[in-house]
């Protein structure tokens, strides 16, 4: 199932270029409305999902970034032994391994993760996030969904 590495690689090269364009046309902290309750906002995070840790002083760079590479061994060699018929799972494992690998790159080279997705009601903001994050809770929801057996009835039934 290693042929789902593309998705994968479309997932880098997405998050990478939007993140290389809000931050050459963009200055930290800008602003810009797209559409309702949504704006582009050029932020740094250097935690994790939340801002986590994000204050911590430096060393959850390091332990984020390990993690990643953990993950995206164990996620690569996850994929490598899916069955032909567990496409759902692929699609999961390959968008989560690209958003992975995006937000590691962003990490070891900047030290931060650039997020700008702001999405917000009112005076209330969720945390901005990026195409990575959204690629990976996107891989996490579609990993829920093979686990409550979507789509395996009619591999059973074959």
């Amino acid at each position: 199932m290693l042929k789902w590495l593309w998705l994968a690689a479309l997932t880098l090269m997405l998050d990478q270029a939007s993140k290389l364009a809000v931050a050459a046309h963009f200055t930290l902290y800008e602003s810009q409305a797209i559409m309702p309750h949504v704006n582009l906002t050029y932020v740094h995070n250097t935690g994790a999902a939340f801002s986590l840790l994000a204050d911590a002083g430096g060393w959850q760079r390091w332990l984020f970034a390990g993690l990643a590479v953990v993950m995206s061994t164990v996620i690569t060699v996850w994929l490598a032994r899916l069955k032909p018929h567990e496409t759902l799972m692929a699609v999961a494992l390959s968008l989560i391994l690209g958003g992975a690998i995006g937000n590691l790159i962003d990490r070891v080279a900047y030290g931060y993760v650039i997020d700008f997705i702001d999405v917000y009601y009112g005076t209330w903001h969720w945390p901005a996030f990026n195409i990575a994050d959204s690629a990976i809770c996107i891989g996490v929801g579609l990993m829920l969904l093979d686990g409550f057996g979507v789509g395996k009835a009619a591999h059973r039934d074959s």
